[in-house]
């Protein structure tokens, strides 16, 4: 019943447009472990009011199998700004639609009144004991886009077998319930609630005990510039600020309101790299600042950049900041835990394809390491089950720039780290040191770890198929390569297949996913690099490192070794002329 997308359906119809009509309605959406993320527009491969409806009739239908008190307890809905204007779709509209759904089954809902990082919407699911969460938000995706995000009563977001089951209700609920489209009853009824203001205090209470330095925050004259790149960020990483008692961060005027345009950059993702902080090294520069914080559109991500000594700016990497993060949470709770025997109840826990620095901090220092798969849905369960034994979790990372670095809140979170890095540049600064000093120094007293990571883009699925088929069978049939270049393999791990060479029954320990593409590669000298597809993007993304103990600090040595070992690896392993490969480009 959306005018906009039923005129776009009767235009293609009228002109006999038989190839868009494919593509609109030749394939559903797939819900997924991540929910859904796709452009907004027409048909039912695409988000939109109807598609919408569909999946969150499912969702409740399957909620109500699954918990006998989902009446009593209820959801949450959040959102963020994104919106679509030749679609009349808005994450909004949306999130007004999909309460409108539970409502009409007597499912009281916590629809938040405005925009909110993703992060709140696991924390209101904890903080209020709720049966599930949804975040309507596509992240740093394209401005076209929009995405579905789903958590469980844990407050972590949904692993398997979940999301087949809401798969299947979905497909058993696709045709639209009564008054499903018209979401302004839900403004009368009383089961309509708004956590924004009880969630903002309490969750600004809770991270507060993740601050440890709150005089030194006062005194500091460290100054920060802060860009949420058009996103929900700016006034909750403001609010988190003042609740750690530092002086606001300057705000990238261009960039501090939300606009689903996008204006000011090609892609809205702080990974990009230095193209999407253009404007906050301007501002720093004009300022003085030394210190750039920039979270993604939703807030869950967080970039940090340093001014070098020399004048040029240096953006961490995901690791880079995950080895400082971790360093700096540990430090504090061993600052303030006495009891030396209560490092066995200490977990840290990074993703695979994350750098091992916190490995080598955990084996030196005496705490638990785990590693999971790829992604904050592994972390944020596996973090919940260790709190559950009664473990103290103090940090997750992935390199995708995700921290989770505050217990109430099972996923990553960008506010939170935002204020902590803040936190820790200005004790650095009581030191005489900097962030890049610091991150040195961990690397001198626990190893270095180097790493690099990209990825190609290809839009053809048989090719990316084809690609893998020819690792699995490189010498002849089920054979996987014995060298990458002039570089040896000494293991091989198939997370798609379950293979695992290292194991004595050749079977690997983490979970394996048929649905995904996965292998690690370990390479005689100490090298490690990981292929796989991506879940929401068309791209084939790799990650490697080396490692090297403490005391070999001949770091440009290891980084020429590491260079030349990925150049191999995209020569021999993807061969992006033979496969036509797009290249990420700065």
């Amino acid at each position: 019943q959306n005018p906009k997308t039923s005129a776009t359906v009767r235009q293609l119809l009228a002109e006999g447009n038989a190839a868009d009509l494919q593509r609109y309605f030749g394939s559903r959406m797939e819900f997924g472990t991540a929910g859904l993320r796709a452009a907004m527009g027409a048909g039912i491969s695409h988000m939109n009011d109807l598609t919408i409806i569909q999946t969150t009739q499912g969702f409740c239908r399957y909620l109500e199998k699954n918990f006998s008190d989902l009446k009593k307890r209820g959801v949450v809905i959040g959102f963020d700004a994104r919106a679509h204007l030749s679609s009349g779709g808005s994450s909004k509209r949306f999130a007004r639609l999909a309460a409108n759904t539970f409502i009409s089954q007597g499912v009281p809902v916590y629809l938040f009144s405005d925009i909110t990082p993703t992060p709140f919407v696991p924390y209101t699911v904890t903080h209020l004991k709720l049966c599930a969460g949804i975040m309507v938000t596509a992240s740093h995706n394209p401005k076209q886009d929009n995405g579905y995000k789903v958590y469980w009563e844990n407050g972590a977001q949904i692993i398997s077998p979940h999301d087949k089951g809401i798969s299947q209700a979905i497909e058993q609920n696709q045709e639209p319930w009564p008054q499903a489209w018209d979401d302004k009853r839900i403004d009368s009824s009383p089961l309509l609630h708004d956590p924004y203001g009880t969630v903002s205090e309490e969750y600004f209470k809770d991270i507060q005990k993740q601050c440890f330095h709150r005089n030194i925050n006062k005194a500091t004259k460290l100054k920060f510039v802060h860009t949420s790149v058009h996103g929900v960020g700016h006034k909750f990483v403001q609010l988190a600020f003042e609740a750690f008692g530092l002086s606001p961060p300057f705000a990238v005027q261009e960039q501090k309101d939300p606009d689903p345009e996008f204006p000011t950059v090609k892609y809205p993702n702080p990974e990009e790299g230095k193209g999407v902080l253009t404007l906050s090294f301007a501002l720093a520069e004009k300022d003085g600042a030394n210190i750039i914080l920039a979270n993604d559109p939703d807030a869950d991500r967080l970039a940090v950049a340093e001014k070098q000594e020399s004048g040029e700016w240096k953006v961490f990497s995901g690791n880079e900041l995950g080895a400082l993060l971790g360093w700096w949470i540990f430090t504090c709770w061993k600052n303030h835990n006495r009891d030396t025997c209560a490092v066995k109840d200490v977990y840290m826990l990074s993703s695979t394809v994350s750098s091992k620095i916190l490995r080598a901090i955990a084996l030196k220092e005496g705490f638990h390491f785990e590693e999971t798969l790829t992604g904050f849905k592994w972390m944020g369960n596996r973090a919940k089950q260790l709190m559950d034994e009664g473990k103290a979790v103090l940090f997750a990372f992935e390199e995708a720039i995700g921290y989770m670095c505050c217990p109430a809140v099972l996923d990553k979170d960008g506010v939170s780290a935002a204020v902590i890095t803040a936190e820790m540049a200005s004790f650095l600064a009581t030191r005489n040191l900097s962030l890049s000093q610091q991150l040195k120094a961990v690397y001198d007293e626990y190893g270095f770890h180097i790493t690099k990571a990209s990825y190609f883009i290809c839009h053809d699925p048989r090719v990316i198929q084809q690609l893998f088929d020819n690792l699995r069978n490189f010498d002849g049939k089920n054979t996987y390569p014995k060298s990458c270049g002039r570089f040896q393999v000494s293991g091989i791990r198939d997370l798609t297949t379950g293979y695992d060479s290292s194991q004595p029954d050749k079977k690997a320990i983490l979970p394996t996913s048929k649905s995904s593409q996965m292998i690690t590669f370990t390479f005689a000298n100490g090298g490690v690099a990981t292929m796989r597809t991506s879940g929401t993007e068309p791209k084939i993304k790799y990650y490697s490192e080396l490692c090297a103990p403490p005391g070999n600090s001949d770091v440009e040595q290891l980084k020429k070794e590491l260079d030349e070992l990925v150049s191999a690896l995209e020569k021999h392993f993807f061969q992006p002329e033979k496969n036509n490969l797009q290249r990420k480009t700065e």
